[in-house]
């Protein structure tokens, strides 16, 4: 059995710490609506809406990107990377503009607004109506020599 090789990028769009104290203020307000109920049902607002709102949290900051095995994985989306053109890394100035004014409504994007940097992918497939694929990173410049080290490789 061979094993599947090890990913040349690998992260995880993680939410920012301050998401965190939100969705435990959203179980302490839970817990304010239904304390003139009583104690437990008060107790069972904080733990249960705590936990939905760190649900929600943990779901959104889920999202991976990674270069593994001949492809771009970026969220539900896996791009080979014989369908990718060049990729550029995007400063916080540039990737504002590729998400707001400049972006196509076709293009692909794990968007983040949390992460101020990012790396816009080009299509090189004639068949894909997909322009580019936008991607929110920490890193830009380590995704970008990935995605070149993985294509020559």
């Amino acid at each position: 059995m061979q094993q599947p090789s090890a990913p040349a990028y690998d992260e995880r769009l993680t939410a920012p710490a301050s998401w965190w104290l939100i969705a435990a203020l959203a179980g302490v307000s839970c817990a304010l609506i239904l304390m003139p109920l009583g104690t437990l049902p008060s107790l069972g607002g904080l733990v249960v809406g705590g936990a939905l709102a760190a649900v929600a949290v943990s779901a959104y900051g889920a999202v991976r990107i990674r270069v593994v095995a001949g492809s771009l994985v970026a969220g539900d989306a896996r791009i080979p990377l014989t369908a990718l053109g060049e990729a550029r890394a995007l400063d916080a100035e540039e990737a504002r503009d590729w998400r707001t004014h400049r972006a196509d409504p076709r293009a692909h994007m794990v968007l983040r607004g949390y992460v101020p940097t990012a790396v816009r992918v080009e299509i090189a497939d004639p068949e894909d109506p997909t322009p580019y694929v936008y991607l929110s990173t920490r890193e830009p410049e380590r995704l970008v020599a990935a995605l070149e080290r993985a294509r020559t490789a």
